[in-house]
């Protein structure tokens, strides 16, 4: 946005917004739940909290909640935001709660191509999002249609094996969030497709720039978010551009679902055992007249919800190996006792694979996918601590804040996969202390597709190639700088050179 721009949008937001304020403030001193809001840092008028949370809110929410407590209220613009900081506020909203606290607050960038309508993680609760929500627990995601297709991603780890060695040969770098995207990628389309939808990592750059920009339009700061009578406008042009890059996926999918179809009525036709077949025998066998976009709609969820949240824990976890090489040589033995020296990872090892496991956990707790969960809103004024959470109020929470809090954890600065060995601790919703995948009825319905892909990918990476920095870098000085968006990135990419074990 151009210098000019954001100064007739400045005058505009002053000038329309002021008297708007001015009434609100009134309002608000003369409601009996102003005085019992949770504590929060003061704001300025208008903007309230909203330029003090820079690029990095999650850190910035996480210090302003060891000043204002686990359970905090800031005002960003006109939007009033509770910050959940611990595991008991978590567990207030996330299970306790969870019938008033179940929809959420749709960032005004979701309605591009009109896809807050259609999409699961944000949806209402309602009889669409219920059937939606059945598809995936009961078709796409349940262990039976998952072990069915197993076959199809150990196919995918084959390749990716394949591919890496290529470049242990050559003694080149490998960008490990590509190549983890494009397995990703790969992994998801031949799991719901049978398919690979990238074929080069040429095209998986050009696949994961427009995966990319979503997240980041999606997390960007918003002012039609903070200020509902912008959405009028649509002040960055945010919308305009999601609403642009869920069209192009969206003819992506179409038109793989439209080959289907054509397949499936000719004579012979011999089912594929992926979750497309799993769903269009559904709509046959229930009479369903398939409404429009369902399973593209599905896949857009799927792929850009998917893709980068494992690329970026795939990543992260990688990168906190070579850091601390006594616990990459541990995974190592425990990969060379369980299932042999450079075999591949199957999904039938997992469980012999209890170390492994506990360096994803302590990914997700120390590099969370996503910091702040995807936020909710209050259905109804709720009383905690004497404390109120108005009626529609925007409520996130910061398990980032809770990943790092000295009270929870044991050097919680400090890497350590130790901390989960013989722990109760599991990311299922259950342990409020460790929830990534959320919690209660938004949890994350794609969880037990992931937590393969992740150990099936970390667990080639690290059975398979030993790994060095490119240009003679020693381990010290990988850049570990998070990049905020809906997921949290490397700001820098990792790019290490693969030796074949």
């Amino acid at each position: 946005m151009d210098t000019i721009t954001c100064i007739l949008l400045f005058l505009f937001t002053f000038t329309f917004l002021h008297k708007l304020h001015s009434l609100l403030f009134k309002t608000t001193n003369t409601n009996n739940h102003h005085n019992k809001l949770p504590p929060g840092p003061l704001g300025i008028p208008i903007f309230g909290n909203l330029l003090q949370l820079g690029q990095k809110p999650h850190q910035t929410m996480a210090n302003l909640a060891n000043i204002h407590g686990p359970i905090m209220s800031l005002k960003l613009g006109q939007i009033t935001t509770i910050v959940m900081s611990s595991p008991h506020t978590a567990k207030w909203v996330l299970q306790t709660n969870d019938q008033f606290m179940s929809n959420r607050k749709i960032p005004d960038a979701m309605k591009g191509a009109n896809h807050d309508q259609y999409s699961i993680p944000f949806m209402s609760v309602s009889p669409r999002w219920r059937e939606l929500r059945k598809i995936c627990t009961g078709l796409l995601f349940s262990n039976k249609n998952l072990d069915a297709s197993k076959e199809l991603r150990a196919k995918k780890i084959q390749q990716l094996f394949n591919e890496i060695y290529e470049y242990s040969l050559k003694g080149e770098a490998v960008d490990v969030g590509r190549l983890a995207f494009k397995t990703t990628i790969n992994l998801l389309s031949n799991t719901v497709y049978s398919q690979d939808l990238i074929e080069s990592l040429s095209k998986a750059g050009e696949f994961k720039e427009l995966v990319a920009n979503i997240m980041k339009e999606v997390g960007r700061p918003n002012l039609a978010d903070c200020f509902p009578l912008l959405k009028i406008v649509d002040p960055h042009g945010i919308r305009r551009r999601t609403g642009n890059y869920f069209r192009k996926l969206l003819n992506i999918f179409k038109g793989l679902v439209k080959e289907r179809v054509k397949l499936r009525e000719e004579s012979g036709y011999c089912s594929r055992n992926d979750m497309l077949d799993s769903l269009l025998n559904n709509a046959e066998e229930n009479g369903q007249q398939m409404y429009k976009d369902k399973i593209e709609r599905l896949s857009l969820d799927l792929f850009v919800g998917g893709t980068d949240t494992i690329t970026s824990t795939v990543e992260w976890a990688m990168a906190e190996l070579l850091r601390n090489p006594k616990i990459m040589s541990k995974a190592k033995s425990e990969l060379k006792e369980s299932i042999g020296n450079g075999n591949l990872i199957e999904e039938s090892d997992i469980i012999k694979l209890p170390y492994l496991q506990a360096i994803i956990k302590e990914t997700f707790r120390f590099h969370p996918a996503v910091p702040l969960l995807l936020p909710r809103i209050a259905e109804v004024d709720i009383e905690m601590n004497n404390y109120i959470v108005p009626k529609g109020a925007q409520i996130l929470i910061n398990v980032w804040a809770i990943g790092r809090d000295p009270n929870l954890w044991d050097n919680p600065n400090l890497f350590s996969p130790e901390r989960f060995l013989g722990s109760e601790i599991d990311v299922k919703g259950t342990n409020f202390e460790l929830t990534p995948f959320g919690a209660g009825r938004r949890i994350c319905p794609g969880m037990p597709l992931a937590m393969r892909m992740l150990l099936l990918m970390l667990g080639l990476l690290i059975n398979s190639f030993d790994w060095k920095l490119e240009d003679g870098f020693e381990a010290d000085h990988i850049d570990m700088d998070e990049k905020f968006g809906i997921t949290l990135e490397k700001a820098q990419p990792l790019r290490v050179i693969p030796i074949k074990v």
